[in-house]
């Protein structure tokens, strides 16, 4: 049976969430850098017994707390999001017991059988954002098509999305006459064929 990627994808607030990282190397700091870069509202926590100053530097800017602390189960208290990227294998494998005794959501960095979620490559164009996954199979894949859509989708969509918006709400009638008009008014943006393809 070949395979597929049988993950749902959601959008998180993570203004409304509390984060956990534990780690302070290398992998911590990417983690820490993507998850800014995309949600520079991020209520995040790192707990580490050192930091890189690329890390304090990112915490500086974006607000994120961090803890000088050996990872301790009571660091998890009040979490709804941990990320386990320490460089101690037994370290990542314990927080991510803990994270399930206590029906947390867990990610340990490049260990995907120790994951409830993986971190995607993210493509943000104003209010647009593309989400991609290759299963935490490919990780450089997933940079790849990130690159590619980055280059590929304007950052005028941005606009276009408001302008729908805005025609949206002037529509009267009901929720699937709304539809139907903005079916008809976006339908040029995948091409014609693909509406008769859906019908036949």
């Amino acid at each position: 049976m070949k395979e597929r990627n049988n993950l749902y994808p959601v959008f998180l607030k993570t203004n409304t969430l509390k984060i956990l990282i534990v780690g302070g190397g290398n992998v911590a700091e990417e983690k820490l850098h993507f998850l800014t870069k995309s949600s520079p509202d991020a209520v995040v926590t790192m707990v580490a017994p050192f930091f890189r100053d690329g890390t304090r530097e990112l915490a500086l800017e974006f607000n994120v707390e961090l803890i000088e602390d050996v990872y301790q189960t009571f660091h998890l208290q009040g979490k709804h999001l941990v990320i386990a990227a320490t460089d101690q294998p037994e370290v990542n494998i314990r927080v991510y017991r803990e994270c399930r005794e206590r029906d947390k959501l867990v990610n340990v960095a490049d260990n995907p059988p120790y994951c409830d979620f993986y971190m995607g490559g993210i493509v943000t164009k104003g209010n647009v954002k593309v989400a991609i996954s290759t299963n935490g199979t490919s990780p450089t894949t997933a940079k790849r098509l990130r690159q590619f859509f980055e280059e590929v989708i304007p950052e005028e969509i941005d606009q276009m999305v408001l302008n729908l918006n805005a025609y949206r709400k002037k529509l009267k009638g009901d929720f699937e006459y709304k539809v139907k008009e903005m079916n008809k008014v976006t339908r040029s943006l995948v091409g014609d064929e693909v509406f008769r393809d859906k019908q036949n």
